[in-house]
């Protein structure tokens, strides 16, 4: 185990200037922090750089997770550090660091996939990426313009799913005429007069499901490559849905 007790530590400024898209990209690292994000990693056997953690924390670690603190890339810190590294208001004292490790090209491994068009928030990006998982989905694809998988918001709100299921960002022209080719349809969901309800589709053994942005919709390029387009209908007087919770439907829809 190591130790460090000063927020000047070089390691520890490198470190902290991983919640910068910039930072990681140029590094190829990132951080995820808290009990439960770290216990997804172990569980899932990633080979991480450093586990820092207070005493408690490490300690917890070890009794909980199996960690060997002997370990050289264990990093014993005290709060000062923890506070300095910690992406959230109330940090559990313990950061994972982890090998950008992201495929760079679809695998074409057909199934049941969402594709992301320029999603702008991390909190839906997460949520969406989560509720794939849990609906038995093969992968997430996001696309070039949406907001960063390793964003500490939208590596929080995935709460481990990313250590699950396919991730991937990728261009969704590429992605859809590939499916196509496949005989694999793509669903867009939008407001559109050409639009058809959720309920008229049954579900299917394998598509692409293209959720669009939060303010402006699926862009029309990837909107003119899809097999249909699709819409829930909204009984109230609320005039959208929020972008997760649309998608959480209609991924159960054709779960």
């Amino acid at each position: 185990m190591q130790q460090i007790s000063s927020v000047n530590n070089k390691t520890v400024k490198d470190l902290a200037k991983l919640k910068r898209k910039k930072y990681r990209e140029e590094s190829g690292l990132y951080v995820i922090e808290g009990f439960h994000l770290c216990e997804e990693a172990i569980k899932a056997n990633k080979n991480y750089v450093y586990l820092l953690g207070t005493e408690d924390a490490l300690n917890k670690a070890e009794s909980d997770y199996d960690v060997d603190l002997s370990a050289n890339n264990i990093i014993l810190i005290n709060n000062a550090i923890a506070h300095h590294l910690s992406a959230t208001k109330n940090s559990q004292d313990i950061f994972m660091v982890l090998k950008i490790a992201q495929p760079k090209e679809f695998p074409f491994d057909y199934g049941k996939w969402v594709l992301l068009d320029n999603l702008a928030d991390p909190g839906n990006v997460g949520t969406i990426i989560r509720t794939a998982d849990a609906a038995g989905f093969d992968g997430v694809v996001l696309s070039p313009e949406s907001v960063d998988l390793y964003n500490p918001k939208t590596q929080r709100a995935m709460q481990g799913s990313q250590f699950h299921i396919n991730l991937i960002t990728h261009d969704l022209s590429e992605v859809i005429t590939s499916l196509k080719h496949a005989d694999i349809p793509v669903y867009a969901s939008m407001l559109d007069q050409s639009a058809k309800k959720l309920s008229e589709f049954e579900p299917v053994a394998q598509l692409g499901l293209v959720i669009g942005n939060e303010a402006h919709g699926v862009s029309s390029t990837v909107a003119d490559l899809c097999s249909e387009k699709l819409y829930i209908p909204i009984k109230g007087k609320a005039e959208s849905f929020n972008a997760a919770v649309a998608a959480g439907i209609m991924i159960y829809h054709f779960a």
